[in-house]
């Protein structure tokens, strides 16, 4: 579950009986499974809301549930056929970096990023007002933050909002911007939407598999290549 998402009720009581593990059989490199998506995994970089690169993230890969990867092969496809490819900016997210993440939000002094990804909200407000969480539902493997990149233009579709943005600004209905920006975040959407994904009311790029294959085991292992066949790191 992301910082934001709250959660329908039996989310709710399923995060009060949490289980963790670090197996990573189960788990995909997604470019192997949809070989035209293009990476640019924020939290291996220090493009952030932190600055730094987050703990857990150890290359620059996706991971998912084998499940979510090859829902997401479908979506692909279907927007390549628009002259989209997908770029993902997050997917399999480790409990250190949910970690990480709570422990950056009580250090009120660091706000290096504030301008740029939480200009309308004091960090102290941050835990609060859900955007930052003790879990995250992409720790069990099978969500994914991202967005489409146009490839006549050769640049990401203008989507009228950057990715991690705190605010009502990343609503995937928020209606101060373009035409053409809702109109982005509307085929991201019904695609993602039409290949099995559920979305998040409170942000255009975060979608989770509907028929998420571990909806209670949140993963620990961290975010590197995986061995092949053999699923272990």
């Amino acid at each position: 579950m992301s910082a934001k998402e709250k959660g329908t009720a039996g989310e709710k009581a399923r995060r009060q009986n949490l289980c963790f593990s670090d197996d990573a059989s189960d788990f995909a490199v997604v470019s192997e499974i949809v070989p035209d998506v293009i990476l640019e995994i924020r939290y291996y970089s220090t493009f952030n809301f932190i600055g730094d690169r987050i703990e857990g993230y150890e290359e620059p890969t996706a991971l998912m549930t084998r499940e979510a990867a090859e829902a997401l092969k479908k979506a692909s496809d279907l927007l390549m056929k628009k002259g989209y490819r997908l770029k993902i900016f997050d997917a399999y997210r480790p409990q250190m970096a949910v970690t990480h993440f709570m422990r950056w939000a009580k250090d009120e002094g660091d706000i290096r990023m504030k301008s740029i990804f939480y200009p309308e909200i004091e960090k102290r407000n941050l835990i609060p007002q859900g955007y930052i969480a003790e879990h995250s539902g992409h720790s069990r493997g099978s969500t994914v933050d991202l967005t489409l990149f146009d490839m006549k233009a050769q640049k990401d579709a203008d989507m009228g909002g950057t990715f991690d943005y705190f605010g009502e600004r990343s609503h995937p209905d928020f209606k101060q911007i373009t035409k053409e920006q809702y109109a982005n975040r509307m085929l991201l959407r019904e695609t993602m939407i039409d290949s099995g994904f559920r979305p998040l009311s409170s942000e255009w790029w975060h979608f989770t598999l509907e028929e998420e294959p571990f909806p209670d085991t949140y993963f620990t292992f961290p975010v590197r290549m995986l061995k092949e066949r053999t699923g272990n790191l």
